[in-house]
């Protein structure tokens, strides 16, 4: 048995009309991947399973198929089904705790995290805008490069003693500093070499730098002039926060949990701020994050 022409027609253009809704679907995922990167992820995830549904669905058909007869089966038939398989993956796709959620936390692993909302604002500017754009991000991977391959050697040293990992101290030092582009400056406006903020307390008796900066009291940042220590070297520094972090009670916990490995860079980050490392009350979440870069520029460099 065989569909009329105009049945098949109709077919045809509902064939090309999905294939026309799917380019006007990739279209708006480019779009809304600049604006909502984790929401262009969980969508993407979602049509991956869609996909893998579909497929399933209609290698399940074509077996049942092989054990029939084919009699009644036809190209109107065939493109019925597909489009049918089409609409179940659709319907079954997307659930919580499904498929779709295992994919889109491995496609966050792959790209280390999703876009910031700096990069989405960027994807929207007019192509000379984002080639300036391009140009500085360029620049900042550089100089963040640069910070972690200078001060990797150090930090070792002192993983040595403490048994904190480098990656963790490089990227508290690189948030502290600001990637070397904030560190303490002398009087004279040379560097102190503190590029970990640690302050210079009564029992300090080495050299000083005093400075203004932003503390958080009583829940407001306020500017207040204080004193940091100052070194003769970056060695030094990682060799300073190493003896800090042993010698202090206050980080005994923050030290056995990161060199047991029972705490990871959030768990490294929350216990610091616990511990009453900064004032900040989003410092932890801030360290994360450039723990995290610090960590991706380490797996870039080494491959």
């Amino acid at each position: 048995m065989s569909l009329p022409s105009t049945q098949l027609l109709t077919g045809a253009v509902t064939a090309s009309a999905a294939t026309a809704t799917d380019a006007r679907a990739l279209a708006a995922l480019r779009n809304g991947a600049a604006r909502d990167p984790k929401a262009a992820i969980k969508e993407t995830a979602r049509q991956f399973e869609t996909l893998f549904m579909q497929q399933l669905l209609k290698g399940m058909r074509e077996a049942q198929a092989a054990m029939s007869s084919g009699m009644l089966d036809n190209q109107g038939t065939q493109l019925g089904n597909d489009m049918l398989d089409a609409e179940y993956a659709k319907k079954i796709s997307g659930a919580p705790g499904g498929l779709s959620d295992v994919i889109a936390r491995q496609l966050e692993r792959q790209m280390g995290n999703v876009m910031p909302p700096a990069a989405a604002e960027t994807a929207a500017r007019p192509v000379s805008a984002v080639t300036d754009a391009g140009r500085s991000a360029a620049a900042a991977s550089q100089r963040q490069i640069d910070f972690v391959q200078r001060h990797t050697e150090s930090a070792r040293a002192a993983e040595a003693q403490t048994g904190i990992p480098a990656s963790f101290m490089v990227g508290q030092a690189a948030h502290e500093s600001g990637w070397g582009r904030h560190e303490i400056k002398n009087a004279d406006g040379s560097t102190s070499f503190n590029v970990f903020g640690i302050k210079a307390g009564p029992g300090w008796t080495g050299r000083v730098a005093e400075v203004t900066t932003t503390e958080f009291i009583d829940g407001t940042a306020r500017k207040v002039t204080a004193k940091f220590r100052a070194y003769d070297s970056y060695e030094a520094s990682f060799s300073d926060y190493a003896r800090l972090m042993k010698d202090s009670p206050r980080y005994s916990r923050v030290v056995a949990e990161a060199s047991t490995g029972t705490a990871g860079a959030a768990g490294f980050a929350q216990g610091l701020q616990r511990a009453g490392y900064a004032t900040d009350p989003a410092y932890a979440d801030k360290l994360t994050r450039v723990i995290n870069t610090t960590l991706r520029l380490q797996r870039v460099m080494t491959t």
